[in-house]
């Protein structure tokens, strides 16, 4: 199927779904990206990111929360690409370091270390290509890189081709390299305008063999962190895409065939405001948690009560004995009569799973599960 592309005043380009599409246009887009609705938009999104960075900064050790609840967005990210598993064999896994978990769950814990080492990248490097690399390279646990070998084409449910992205080394390296030029740029572009070009931008290169979805969401968690909008990657915004998968597919064509950016800016936006409110809202009932927990340890066991007893079972809704032992709250078997107290208040439920013993945070993960 052919489409014709209007890429300048006066200049109509074929774009043709069944063949590579490497005449990609460079960015910035030739569109106007700050229209009336979008700005009206990006006020709100701005606003709501803002609300939750600040609560977030009120958390005293910003790893527990990151360590939880980003698990969320891997899971939630990894079920776009029907990769599926629940909260408990996802938190269960998290606990163990045996790599029992299924296939699964195995790759959606992948994904939050791919978060993390990206996080982490930030504190000494920006956004690059080989940043790209190395967060799909862990999210697939292979040594994969660039596509070199043509053949790739998008498919709908039906099987029909959509999409055929770039090929050839050379012109996917360029095109990222044009994307790493855009997201560093001082043009004065709201950032948030800039992280939805980007992510359709990063989807069009298709740049990787397998992985290009989860890499690209994880891409738009630190592009918000280097900007200065998130101090934390803490945000669904995978929850809003599952819950508008169609609109988030036919925004991405549009741009292709119709360069439509504006709508699919304002649909990122939107995703940005709704997540923002709901992981904010998350935050706030999880901090209320945690006060109600460590006010009732604080009463019913002061002998063992500390902030960072509290804390260790707020990190890992499945906590073990070493945990304790490794956050230095303990030795091994102060640590076990601490989590055998907590259980028998009510706190925690211990269980028996094979040789493993768990005392599980079910407040949280019922929370986490919301």
């Amino acid at each position: 199927m052919l489409v014709f592309i209007c890429t300048a005043i006066g200049s109509l380009m074929a774009f043709d779904r069944n063949q590579p599409y490497n005449d990609l246009p460079l960015l910035p887009p030739l569109q106007d990206l700050e229209t009336k609705a979008v700005l009206k938009q990006a006020i709100g999104a701005n606003r709501a990111l803002a609300n939750l960075r600040g609560l977030a900064g009120q958390i005293p050790n910003q790893i527990m929360l990151i360590s939880s609840i980003t698990l969320q967005e891997a899971r939630l990210s990894s079920e776009i690409e029907n990769i599926v598993t629940t909260n408990d064999e996802l938190y269960r896994a998290d606990a163990d370091a045996d790599g029992k978990a299924d296939p699964h769950t195995k790759e959606v814990l992948r994904y939050r270390q791919a978060l993390q080492h990206g996080f982490a990248a930030l504190r000494e490097r920006p956004l690059t290509t080989n940043l790209f690399i190395e967060i799909a390279r862990l999210i697939k646990q292979s040594d994969i890189g660039i596509r070199a070998l043509p053949g790739t084409a998008l498919k709908n449910e039906m099987g029909e081709i959509v999409y055929t992205p770039p090929v050839g080394d050379h012109v996917i390296r360029d095109k990222l390299s044009d994307l790493e030029r855009f997201l560093h740029a001082d043009d004065g572009i709201d950032p948030l305008i800039k992280m939805a070009v980007m992510h359709y931008q990063f989807e069009a290169i298709h740049p990787f063999p397998d992985g290009n979805g989860r890499t690209g969401r994880i891409l738009n968690l630190l592009y918000l962190v280097q900007a200065g909008l998130m101090d934390i990657p803490v945000l669904f915004l995978s929850r809003y895409i599952i819950g508008n998968k169609r609109e988030y597919y036919l925004g991405l064509q549009k741009v292709t065939e119709q360069q439509d950016w504006e709508n699919w800016v304002l649909f990122m936006l939107r995703a940005v405001e709704s997540t923002a409110q709901q992981t904010f809202d998350q935050v706030k009932r999880i901090l209320a948690l945690m006060e109600t927990v460590r006010e009732k340890v604080h009463r019913e066991l002061p002998g063992i009560y500390s902030k960072d007893l509290i804390e260790a079972i707020f990190r890992h809704p499945y906590t073990k004995i070493q945990f304790l032992v490794d956050a230095n709250i303990a030795k091994r078997q102060t640590s076990s009569g601490y989590l055998q107290a907590l259980a028998a208040h009510g706190v925690l439920v211990e269980k028996q799973m094979g040789r493993e013993k768990y005392f599980i945070n079910h407040a949280l993960l019922a929370e986490l599960a919301r």
